[in-house]
């Protein structure tokens, strides 16, 4: 198994590829595809999945040109609706990629569809989460930026926490 970050500073945005056993997920991929089609062709694996962990509204997400260019299938997670040929996990379901798994975990708040990904290793370890703008360092995804806002941090702080239960 093996863990890529592609992180593109000026946006702040990290994608992952990740590898095992020939085959491969992209997880956020953005606009350019090129730099995961590289990596599969050099690794010799092919994306079987591109998962979302949320619409974003900050940059352009490359995932139906990979799809397209791959046949891998994209994943969102629940209450997701696209207009685009898409797999919309059930809370807890798996991926197999190779000899590892991904599990999505449905966590709303920062978006209704927003989806942490659980990355489980060959000996089915839990190994690490992608949270995507779920979870921070220190802070939380903003709940508001789906909708027009002038909301308060009460308020808003409220939208999380109703989001939890």
């Amino acid at each position: 198994m093996k863990v890529e970050q592609i992180y593109t500073g000026c946006l702040a945005q990290g994608a992952y590829f990740i590898s095992s056993d020939g085959e491969a997920a992209v997880i956020d991929p953005l606009r350019e595809v090129k730099p995961y089609t590289d990596l599969a062709k050099n690794k010799n694996v092919q994306i079987k999945y591109i998962f979302e962990t949320h619409f974003h509204a900050d940059f352009v997400s490359g995932h139906v040109d990979l799809a397209e260019k791959t046949g891998a299938t994209i994943v969102f997670g629940p209450n997701a609706e696209t207009s685009f040929k898409s797999h919309i996990a059930k809370d807890n379901e798996e991926f197999s990629i190779g000899k590892i798994k991904i599990r999505v975990l449905h966590t709303p708040g920062h978006t209704p569809e927003s989806s942490t990904f659980l990355l489980i290793d060959e000996e089915g370890n839990e190994f690490c989460i992608f949270t995507g703008d779920t979870l921070f360092i220190g802070d939380v995804g903003r709940p508001d930026l789906a909708i027009k806002s002038d909301l308060t941090q009460e308020d808003l702080a409220g939208m999380l926490y109703d989001s939890l239960r």
